[in-house]
């Protein structure tokens, strides 16, 4: 494989807090060097940045794909178009596909059809329980001997606390940890809308806040007795992140995520029963969403996913009580997440690591840094460059953005894989 050599960078790797104008030399899909007046080998292909930045690929944590099963939601091959455009170069995917990934063999068929793309790692998780149904025990070695990046039931929460124990103590075992989607099952049962004021004014059933922060403390009780580790998805209320910011001062294995309509939207969004906008869990107040941002600044929200859920217009088209939950995300988890940048909220290091080195960290993975030797995953992308998101214009096959007349700064330029173009 040839070399290609990027000049005029703005260099930017928070795993080694780089921040600089420079040069980026890759051959044989490895980055072999960086620094400000690099050599231009005879058979290398240049690529101008013209001061634009040049960052790791990211690493989304949290992510649906809908094959196998779900096709007409979104194919891994449309999924791993979607994530290209959005820089996104490693993907975690859930286990709650039809047929659930509950069997090693289906483990593999999802990193092989990743693999297939040749512009994304997809790493998928395995299914806590036999069928995501919350009662028996899935057979975690043999899954993460097959590939499993770690254990979860997705979109369900594990409610049975003896099988949650179970999960942490057999994935500590195995050197993992479990995933939660942290809310009290039987009290988001029917739910639509954050309880409280506007869900009653629009006649939306509700959802307490209260169910996401008891799911949390309850689980935060495992941890400490088993020793294993939790990792609470889209983490979205201040109760909730009051409880991980303890646990992590207490010294315990736990670890969280936020996603980008928490921290960029608020519960007015579904106004006029925007369906779009019905997420799992529910968009909150606002004092909630500044909670997430002050949570993503001092550092008790460990990474920020994507959490893409793709739905078909069938899914969205439907009563808001009755409508699906969930976002397409891939492509705007970037822009999104720059406008934190743009508000005062975070640097821009501080806002890629968290899309990057963190959940790389999080994961074990080489994945995530500009260092020399490391993959050549890489982003390139101008941070003030300005676009609307349009539902029936992002790349990909899901169109239901939470997002739809968003005006972003931010565009992704271009993306390689091991090296290779695969965006831009």
């Amino acid at each position: 494989m040839s070399a290609t050599l990027f000049t005029s960078a703005r260099l930017l790797d928070p795993a080694s807090g780089l921040d600089t104008p420079g040069a980026l030399l890759v051959r044989d899909g490895v980055i072999l060097d960086h620094g400000g007046n690099l050599g231009r080998p005879d058979d290398a292909i240049t690529v101008d940045c013209a001061g634009a930045c040049l960052a790791p690929g990211l690493v989304d944590l949290r992510a649906a794909l809908g094959e196998p099963g779900f096709e007409h939601r979104e194919t891994i091959a449309s999924a791993a178009q979607a994530a290209a455009a959005g820089g996104i170069t490693t993907l975690c995917a859930l286990p709650d596909t039809h047929p659930v990934l509950d069997d090693p063999a289906l483990i593999q068929f999802v990193i092989r059809k990743g693999e297939s793309t040749g512009c994304l790692t997809i790493l998928p998780y395995a299914a806590a329980t036999a069928g995501c149904e919350g009662k028996d025990i899935s057979e975690f070695g043999l899954l993460k001997e097959a590939g499993a990046i770690a254990f979860t039931d997705g979109r369900k929460a594990i409610g049975n606390a003896r099988t949650m124990r179970l999960a942490l103590s057999y994935a500590r075992a195995f050197g993992s940890f479990v995933v939660q989607h942290p809310e009290e099952p039987t009290l988001a049962v029917g739910g639509a809308a954050t309880e409280g004021e506007r869900a009653t004014r629009m006649g939306l059933p509700g959802i307490p806040v209260a169910a996401e922060a008891m799911m949390v403390e309850r689980d935060i009780a495992l941890a400490r007795l088993t020793r294993g580790h939790v990792h609470f998805a889209h983490v979205s209320t201040a109760a909730a992140l009051a409880k991980v910011r303890a646990a992590k001062e207490e010294g315990l294995s736990v670890t969280c995520d936020t996603a980008p309509p928490y921290f960029d939207l608020n519960e007015t969004a579904i106004g006029e029963y925007r369906t779009y906008a019905k997420l799992s869990p529910p968009l909150r107040e606002e004092a909630d969403r500044l909670a997430v941002i002050a949570a993503l600044k001092d550092g008790t929200i460990d990474a920020i996913a994507s959490d893409h859920q793709p739905r078909d217009a069938d899914d969205k088209r439907l009563p808001f009580a009755q409508a699906e939950a969930g976002g397409a995300g891939l492509a705007t988890l970037l822009g999104v997440t720059l406008a934190r940048v743009h508000g005062g909220d975070l640097t821009l290091l501080q806002a890629l690591d968290l899309l990057t080195a963190q959940p790389a960290k999080l994961l074990g993975l080489e994945a995530g840094t500009l260092r020399k030797g490391a993959p050549a995953d890489l982003v390139l992308f101008h941070p003030e460059r300005g676009w609307r998101v349009e539902a029936g214009r992002l790349p990909g096959k899901a169109q239901n953005t939470p997002f739809d007349g968003r005006a972003l700064e931010g565009r992704v330029l271009g993306t390689w894989k091991a090296g290779r173009r695969v965006f831009g």
